[in-house]
């Protein structure tokens, strides 16, 4: 097969925002999977590009999850802190 006809997405861009504003660790992942894709690509590795690809997703997207996860869990909490508190005045 040959390579500079295959395209493979390399998912950077959604690994690096995950990263930022979603859940670091999680982002990392996807950022050292989504690196490997076009060296992978360039050494002739279609398969592994493509398996370094769907893991820069996956990772991407559990980052996502993550974080907004974490947003939704502190504004619950913050909302039933705040009643508490006007429960008690």
């Amino acid at each position: 097969m040959n390579t500079s006809q295959t395209y493979v997405p390399n998912h950077l861009v959604w690994a690096i925002l995950s990263t930022l504003f979603c859940c670091l660790p999680l982002g990392i992942v996807s950022i050292v999977f989504a690196a490997q894709v076009n060296g992978k690509l360039a050494a002739g590795d279609v398969q592994g590009a493509q398996d370094s690809s769907d893991k820069a997703k996956k990772w991407a997207m559990w980052s996502a999850i993550a974080g907004v996860s974490l947003v939704v869990i502190y504004l619950i909490f913050i909302f039933a802190m705040g009643g508490m508190a006007a429960m008690q005045q």
